[in-house]
């Protein structure tokens, strides 16, 4: 056998697994929907709007039921059979799809309906992200749970170089009504991808009994697990500074390298190029831990720091790249980290806490770094986010390294 065939072998080996080369196939058509659907969003956002502060507001809405419900998002992950939910979720995001096709292609879709449209997809979100992720873990054998991982990591980052092109495409020639048309579309892959599956190879752990306080029991596990805590402070500082990319890009697309709706796409385009990349390296690792997660944020904050200072739009093209790679060594990373240190029993309610921190600092931050790229200009919108990133991920790196000193210490016995 060849090298390269080794590498792909070793690389792509849970695609052998039938499910998850259904699951996989499903949501690579429906997530670069999904992308065209939210890039459509915020370029309908930045015409109505022109505003960062409004673009804030109105990624906030998306994502802030994430903030409020993701937590019990994980509860009840943990108490039903997450394939059979998976498919009720679907269904409803594609039912929100419609939604914003049908007043797209009305003419009506303004601030108002956009609002109440991002608010009901961010519910099913906090109820779809942790049942998701965690199934992705059941679909092959405990061995190959990074593997997974990271082409799932690989699989969410490469939609959005299909998604937001396409978008782009479609924009600036047919409309945007008819980005939301395709996003509408793509779904019927993902759910008839799970309709296909084998339950019966599913590596579903037992489902846990509704009781009181499971809640809570969630918060103190994490807590009290050093290296899932230092995991969930870094994304939570992250993401509220760092991934506001639907806020700060198009702003900074529009205003800093006097592009439109085609240089904004295919900047997203890039960057998830570099993501695509990263997540491949990522899924040829057996094991990472919170210190790779540390020195990935400090990678993401020196290429941001590189992209805020881009001169011309071809330098941003090249800058980007790098940012996409080392994001998703801090996405993918996480994830895989929660996958193999959490208890079975408690994945589900720890994946949605970190969606919570994560996905759920999106309300927080948007609005934070719309207004330091309005009154700043976008650049510095970017640069708050590089800022973060390197200081969170030396806080982290200082906090192992003295944990280790602390642990090597002789113990003096007296007496």
């Amino acid at each position: 056998m060849s090298g390269a065939s080794r590498f792909a072998g070793q690389t792509f080996r849970s695609l052998r697994n039938r499910n998850f080369r259904l699951f996989f196939i499903g949501q690579l058509v429906s997530q670069a929907g999904t992308w065209m659907q939210s890039i459509s969003i915020i370029w309908v956002v930045k015409v109505l709007t022109d505003n960062g502060v409004a673009l804030g507001f109105a990624t906030a809405a998306q994502f802030a039921p994430v903030l409020v419900l993701g937590a019990w998002g994980g509860v009840i992950s943990d108490r039903v059979d997450r394939h059979r939910f998976l498919q009720f979720t679907q269904a409803a995001f594609l039912a929100v799809a419609i939604g914003f096709t049908v007043l797209a292609f009305a003419d009506r879709l303004t601030m108002g309906p956009i609002y109440v449209l991002s608010l009901a997809y961010g519910v099913i979100t906090a109820m779809d992200n942790p049942a998701r992720r965690a199934l992705v873990g059941e679909m092959v054998p405990q061995i190959d749970v990074p593997n997974a991982v990271g082409l799932n990591s690989a699989l969410m980052t490469g939609s959005r170089v299909v998604g937001p092109a396409l978008a782009g495409v479609l924009i600036s020639t047919a409309g945007v009504k008819w980005a939301f048309l395709a996003n509408s579309i793509t779904f019927v892959a993902i759910i008839g991808a799970l309709a296909l599956m084998d339950r019966s190879e599913l590596r579903t752990p037992p489902v846990i009994k509704r009781a009181k306080g499971q809640l809570r029991e969630g918060f103190r596990y994490v807590w009290s697990t050093k290296e899932l805590k230092l995991t969930f402070i870094l994304l939570a500082v992250v993401g509220t500074l760092a991934f506001e990319f639907q806020v700060s890009l198009p702003l900074f697309a529009d205003r800093s390298l006097d592009g439109g709706p085609v240089v904004f796409t295919l900047l997203y385009s890039a960057m998830s190029l570099g993501s695509v990349l990263g997540a491949l390296v990522v899924a040829r690792r057996e094991d990472v831990d919170t210190q790779f997660l540390a020195k990935a944020a400090m990678g993401l904050g020196a290429t941001m720091a590189l992209l805020a200072l881009a001169p011309v739009t071809w330098f941003a093209f090249v800058a980007i790249v790098p940012v996409g790679f080392t994001m998703v060594f801090l996405l993918s990373g996480s994830n895989a980290v929660i996958q193999l240190r959490a208890d079975p029993s408690m994945r589900g309610r720890v994946l949605a806490l970190t969606a919570v921190v994560f996905l759920g600092s999106t309300p927080i931050g948007g609005p934070i770094v719309g207004a330091v790229a309005e009154h700043l200009g976008a650049r510095m919108g970017i640069a708050v986010g590089a800022v973060s990133s390197v200081v969170v991920s030396a806080w982290v790196l200082w906090q192992l390294n003295r944990n280790e000193a602390f642990d090597a210490r002789p113990v003096v016995l007296e007496g």
